[in-house]
């Protein structure tokens, strides 16, 4: 069973980050192979506090880093907030990160995603969480941007998109996700 987790960057109700997060998952449940997905949320997760690591955080921050050790593939979708990713989950990718040498990142498969209700989508914010995830060794899959602009009009009222155009831009995402997963695997057994 190849596992599958999800997480948003917004942590603000009928965010469009946590709409694609959802349309994800159901793109996930909706496949007939052994695929599954699971949704994190960052904001359970107290500010990052060395002291607080070093007594092995708290109950939140053990369960998010188990999930994630857990996973084949993270999958991130994030806001812009003045053309980066939102604090809440920089604040995740850094307790993830850690111990030192034991993050629960390095090698992982992550691919990222984001969206807004301008007509850039939010693409701005994926560059700097690409570096990020590349400074705590995380395997970023690479793909074109997935950027889903113009959420606003696009969300349904079930808090999803069914947007022809998002769905396969999504959609070829999670493939190459999951490609990168197997060939990663591939590349392992071959060393």
């Amino acid at each position: 069973m190849t596992e599958i987790v999800l997480m948003s960057g917004s942590v603000r109700d009928g965010s469009y980050n946590s709409a694609v997060v959802a349309t994800l998952r159901r793109i996930v449940d909706e496949r007939p192979e052994g695929v599954c997905a699971t949704v994190l949320h960052p904001v359970e997760l107290p500010f990052y506090d060395q002291d607080m690591d070093a007594a092995d955080g708290s109950e939140a921050v053990l369960r998010m880093r188990r999930r994630v050790a857990a996973a084949d593939v993270l999958v991130i979708s994030t806001p812009s907030y003045n053309g980066a990713a939102p604090g809440v989950l920089k604040n995740a990718l850094d307790w993830l990160s850690r111990p030192y040498g034991e993050s629960c990142l390095d090698g992982r498969t992550v691919a990222v995603t984001s969206a807004s209700p301008g007509p850039r989508g939010a693409v701005d914010a994926q560059p700097g969480l690409v570096e990020v995830l590349g400074h705590v060794g995380a395997l970023v899959v690479e793909h074109p941007p997935v950027a889903v602009s113009d959420a606003e009009e696009l969300i349904t009222d079930q808090g999803e998109f069914e947007d022809v155009e998002c769905l396969a831009a999504l959609e070829s995402l999670l493939r190459a996700a999951l490609a990168t997963v197997r060939e990663a695997g591939t590349s392992a057994l071959a060393a």
